[in-house]
C-alpha cells in the first residue's frame, strides 16, 4: 500500500460535537497550532473527511452571531474569488449547515445559446440558507454536466430533479423559503449534498466521467496543472 493511501486524520476537528457549545468549539479552531486554519480561502479537495460527514444544525441562537457572519462572508469570498454559482460550509471546512448561492448574468456570456437555453439557466441573486431543507416540487428529472470545485478538474453527467424548495433562515435569522427550476434547483440540490456527506461523484453516470482538461493533457504532453489556488 503507497503511503499516500495512509488515512489522514485533523489534529482538530471541524465537526461541531453535540455536548460541545457552538462558541467553544468555534474558538478552538483559531488556537490550535495548526498553520492554516478553516474557514479557508479555498475548496476543499475529495478525501477531506469534512466533505463526508453530516454537518451538524447553526444553533438558533448563534445564526446571527459574529461567528457565523464570519463564516458566511468566507463562503461568499470563496463563491466570488473561484467565480462558482454554490458554495457548502464543508467546502471551506466548516461542518455547518450553511450554503450560499449565486448564478450571475454574465455568465451567459461565456456559453453557447444553445447551452444556456438547453440547461435553463437564469440569474440568481446572492442567496443564503442557514439549516436549509429541501423538498421537490417537480419529479421531472434531467441529465447534465456537472462539476464541483471539491473534485477539481473532473465533471460527469448527473441526474437532478427539475424543481425544488428551499426553506430555512436567512442571516438575519428569519424564516425564508426560495422556489427553483431548472439549473437553480440544481445548484440548490448540489449544494445540499454536501451538507449531508455526498459528492456529485455518488450520483453521477460513471461512463460520462472525464477529466474537463484531457485534450489540452494530449496537446501539451502532459504538461498541465489543475490549479486548486487563485
Amino acid at each position: 500500500i503507497h503511503i499516500l493511501s495512509r488515512v489522514h486524520e485533523r489534529c482538530l476537528s471541524t465537526s461541531l460535537p453535540a455536548a460541545q457549545s457552538f462558541r467553544k468549539w468555534y474558538q478552538q479552531l483559531w488556537t490550535t497550532e495548526r498553520t492554516n486554519l478553516p474557514p479557508y480561502d479555498h475548496f476543499t479537495q475529495v478525501g477531506d473527511p469534512v466533505l463526508r460527514g453530516h454537518a451538524a444544525d447553526v444553533p438558533t441562537d448563534y445564526v446571527k452571531s459574529k461567528e457565523v457572519s464570519e463564516i458566511v462572508e468566507q463562503m461568499v469570498k470563496v463563491l466570488r474569488k473561484y467565480n462558482c454559482v454554490g458554495i457548502a460550509a464543508p467546502q471551506i471546512g466548516i461542518s455547518l449547515r450553511i450554503i450560499a448561492m449565486e448564478f450571475k448574468q454574465s455568465i451567459q456570456k461565456e456559453l453557447p445559446e444553445a447551452t444556456y437555453k438547453a440547461r435553463r439557466m437564469t440569474e440568481l441573486p446572492l442567496t443564503v440558507f442557514i439549516n436549509p431543507q429541501l423538498s421537490v416540487t417537480n419529479y421531472t428529472k434531467h441529465k447534465h454536466p456537472e462539476g464541483c470545485m471539491s473534485v477539481r478538474g473532473y465533471s460527469a453527467e448527473v441526474e437532478r430533479y427539475e424543481a425544488v424548495k428551499l426553506s430555512g433562515l436567512n442571516q438575519e435569522g428569519l424564516p425564508t423559503e426560495l422556489e427553483l427550476s431548472g439549473w437553480n434547483a440544481r445548484i440548490a440540490q448540489h449544494e445540499m449534498d454536501h451538507l449531508d456527506g455526498k459528492l456529485y461523484i455518488d450520483h453521477m453516470d460513471t461512463s460520462t466521467f472525464i477529466c474537463t482538461c484531457w485534450e489540452t493533457v494530449n496537446t501539451k504532453s502532459g504538461r498541465v496543472e489543475i490549479p486548486f489556488y487563485k
